[in-house]
């Protein structure tokens, strides 16, 4: 079957000819028809198959007839992260050269001003992550009532990443007739549920189990001491013929450690995670596709849809708290029917994740030896003792620091307690004898304002108390 066979239109299929494909895949096969039809689908395939341009292809022939109004999108798509909502930009700008579609992407990381210029010229297509969307809804930059198509892409995805009450929100604000397209990598019970709330009498089209993993990829795991990791991920990489690689952390502090061991021992390598701005994130991105980086360290933001073509390898570095992540993590090699190869490092304290893979993908995945461990045990070593060494040297600071923090608290008086006054001497100021005077409980020895014989100097002042002071004593007593 051709492309032609689907029913787009010359447009749409003069663009893809010029990408060079020529057959659809499995998943647009079967979905484009539908789409095209108006009806609801329900689309399950694993990553690397294509979904894409399953729904884009159809939604371009679709909005061809009408017009945009200010603020009114036309079609909605919503993807999980900025990097997903890009890729499909970039898939609307390729596939839809020879149509006047309008598009805008509403991504975190992007000034406000240009999304609402976009906005308020009116756009057939809004690409959006759930978050930002709805920043730009709450500032009544833009109106979802016109929404005619909407996509609900990595729904699965949006589900790991708690965006499902922003997406229920999102749906609330759309017309109840429209056309939708849900779209995930598995489907769970729950994914299922949440597929019919949004989902009319959907058309299910699917393309191989959705917990398997692309026979294209050669997997094997290797077995290792934690402090080995890093060793025998590098001892990997000159070994292996690696001509790129993305290489999964589970945490985004793991990702910029490894990132600075790999630089420092010589590797050309860059880092991708969500701490990142914008900016930053779609640089090392571009880079990456070009070859001026040769190695990606990234957490699982890297996971889902980014499509860089011909990835040779895939290491994980950590093996995924999710198991549905190990299936996107390996699906960024071997695309397209391209051999591909994934290497997993995992420890002892690993075992109960690695079971939820195995289990997930239905098969064990093959144990490899590594040549040289002596040498890999040895650098673990060394590097451990250095560790130590300076977690040391920290926790000694820490100790100097505090000591002279204690001595200076020490030294320093409490400002809890007043300072201990210094008895004055008979002859002290005026201000300060009335003070001492005020001072005095009632009923004491001393003069207090309620209670002093008229006839009794004002203490401290000895014999050069003005005669008013008398005077005003004297009258005060008598009031």
């Amino acid at each position: 079957m051709t492309f032609a066979d689907l029913g787009l239109s010359p447009d749409v299929l003069k663009a893809v000819e010029e990408t060079g494909y020529k057959n659809p895949t499995p998943i647009q096969e079967k979905a484009i028809p539908y789409v095209l039809m108006g009806r609801d689908v329900l689309g399950t395939a694993q990553t690397g198959t294509g979904k894409t341009a399953s729904f884009t292809l159809p939604m371009i022939d679709i909005l061809a007839a009408g017009q945009a109004k200010a603020r009114m999108p036309r079609s909605l798509i919503l993807e999980p992260t900025r990097e997903l909502a890009a890729q499909v930009a970039a898939n609307f700008e390729t596939y839809g050269k020879y149509s006047k579609l309008s598009m805008a992407l509403l991504i975190g990381g992007v000034s406000f001003s240009d999304q609402d210029a976009k906005l308020d010229k009116g756009v057939d297509v809004l690409i959006a992550t759930p978050g930002r969307l709805l920043d730009h809804v709450e500032r009544g930059k833009v109106m979802l009532n016109g929404v005619k198509t909407l996509v609900i892409d990595e729904a699965d995805r949006m589900m790991d990443m708690g965006f499902i009450p922003d997406v229920e929100r999102i749906v609330s604000l759309l017309p109840p007739l429209r056309q939708t397209l849900f779209f995930s990598a598995t489907m769970s019970k729950d994914m299922r549920k949440l597929a019919d709330k949004f989902l009319h009498n959907p058309k299910e089209v699917a393309v191989s189990p959705p917990t398997s993993t692309a026979a294209t990829v050669t997997q094997q795991l290797l077995m290792v001491q934690k402090m080995e990791k890093r060793p025998a991920l590098r001892k990997l990489l000159r070994e292996q013929d690696v001509k790129n690689a993305f290489i999964f952390c589970n945490r985004k502090k793991d990702v910029d450690i490894l990132l600075g061991s790999l630089i420092k021992h010589g590797f050309n390598a860059g880092a991708l995670h969500g701490d990142m701005t914008q900016s930053h994130r779609m640089e090392t991105l571009e880079k990456f596709k070009n070859n001026e980086i040769k190695l990606l360290v990234c957490s699982d933001v890297a996971a889902r849809g980014i499509d860089v073509s011909a990835v040779s390898h895939v290491f994980n570095f950590d093996v995924p708290t999710h198991a549905e992540d190990y299936i996107h993590r390996i699906g960024r090699t071997g695309r397209a029917g391209q051999e591909g190869h994934a290497f997993t490092l995992a420890t002892k304290a690993d075992e109960k994740y690695l079971d939820a893979v195995e289990k997930l993908v239905g098969r064990q995945i093959p144990r490899m030896t590594l040549s040289g461990m002596e040498e890999v045990a040895e650098e673990a070593a060394r590097i451990s003792e250095r560790e130590k060494r300076n977690s040391g040297r920290e926790k000694s600071g820490q100790r100097k620091s505090g000591s002279r923090k204690d001595s200076a608290k020490a030294a320093a008086p409490r400002k809890s307690e007043p300072r201990e006054e210094k008895k004055t001497p008979a002859a002290a100021t005026p201000a300060a004898a009335a003070k001492t005077a005020r001072s005095k409980p009632n009923g004491s020895k001393s003069h207090s304002r309620h209670s002093r014989d008229d006839d009794a100097p004002v203490l401290g002042l000895g014999e050069n108390v003005p005669a008013f002071f008398n005077i005003t004593f004297r009258k005060s007593a008598e009031k």
